[in-house]
């Protein structure tokens, strides 16, 4: 047997001062304690803050820029280049660019009440059983690459947090305010060969997490 383990990192708290829904738009970075949130988790699999060194062998990001930034210090810290694959990206979504809410926000136009009409789907985006399937073959080809070792994916809440769903034999359909994926967060995957035995969850920036923003982030 040999055992690989895969981390899904979502990214730090992303320069959202409009507080819309930014998706997969262009040009939204990490704010500054985003920028800690990211050192934090590098340090801490880097073995620079009291827990053991990770044997991280691969790093891979999705190819928008708050992923690129926070795979960025974990990188340098085990001496490898970011790799990015674009199945690693945030997930596709009729409100993104609107803030998401009644009030003043994009829920209060009746044009938008048609994309609500399947939670299961979801009817508002890309499709769940879609993420997890391209998030699977990424984690599978990092698997492949990195037999014996670890890897880091760092990709978006969504795709990552469906992604356990499913391997935990889950529904991916799920209440948004329920999930178990806060920002810098570490979802792990671990594998005997090519047979899943574990899945794990952690926080390692979770001190600065606290004082986050809240945002309709992803």
């Amino acid at each position: 047997m040999v055992m690989t383990t895969v981390h899904l990192l979502r990214h730090g708290e992303v320069h959202n001062p409009e507080g819309v829904l930014y998706g997969r738009l262009p040009g939204y970075r990490l704010s500054s304690l985003g920028e800690r949130m990211a050192q934090t988790v590098a340090d801490d699999l880097a073995g620079r803050s009291g827990e053991p060194r990770h044997d991280i062998a691969l790093v891979v990001a999705s190819p928008l820029e708050r992923a690129q930034q926070t795979a960025a210090p974990l990188a340098a810290a085990f001496g490898l280049d970011v790799g990015t694959d674009d199945r690693l990206i945030e997930a596709g979504n009729h409100f993104e660019g609107m803030r998401f809410g009644v009030g003043e926000g994009s829920l209060a136009n009746p044009r938008h009440w048609p994309y609500l009409r399947n939670p299961v789907r979801p009817s508002w985006g890309e499709p769940y059983v879609e993420q997890v399937t391209r998030m699977r073959t990424v984690v599978e080809r990092v698997r492949r690459a990195v037999p014996g070792r670890e890897a880091v994916l760092v990709s978006h809440q969504l795709p990552i947090w469906v992604t356990r769903l499913a391997a935990e034999g889950r529904r991916l359909w799920h209440d948004p305010r329920r999930r178990q994926c806060t920002l810098a967060s570490l979802t792990t995957l671990r594998f005997d060969d090519d047979r899943l035995v574990g899945v794990g969850y952690r926080e390692p920036a979770a001190a600065l997490t606290a004082r986050a923003a809240t945002t309709p982030g992803a």
